[in-house]
């Protein structure tokens, strides 16, 4: 009973620490600015874009959005804090309803604690 119970103990120890491994790669962010992407030749004037300046720990990385057709609102977006996932190109966020969607990264830079982009 004692082994038991044991290795029942070990294994959700061993769950949980997997849990905590994934999800850590996560990391919050907040929304600085949203300003609309400027519209290039040919491009479809249909599809509303935005540079997103986005802080995460000490970097700012600006992120192409694109708003899916009959969404509304994320100009008014700066100050809200969400969780990221950063990649080497593009940086992962859930929408509202969950969805997992990504923007991809035109710039980053190294900014200091204390300064305030």
């Amino acid at each position: 009973m004692r082994k038991a119970l044991s290795v029942v103990l070990l294994c959700a120890a061993f769950a949980q620490a997997i849990g905590q491994v994934s999800s850590s790669k996560y990391q919050p962010g907040t929304i600085l600015s949203v300003k609309p992407h400027p519209a290039t030749n040919g491009a479809d004037s249909s599809t509303i874009r935005y540079d997103i300046s986005l802080r995460v720990g000490n970097t700012v990385y600006v992120v192409l959005y694109t708003a899916p057709p009959g969404t509304y609102g994320v100009e008014y977006a700066a100050g809200d804090e969400m969780l990221v996932l950063v990649g080497s190109k593009t940086i992962t966020y859930n929408d509202i309803l969950g969805n997992s969607r990504k923007a991809p990264i035109l710039s980053r830079r190294a900014v200091s604690e204390k300064s305030v982009p």
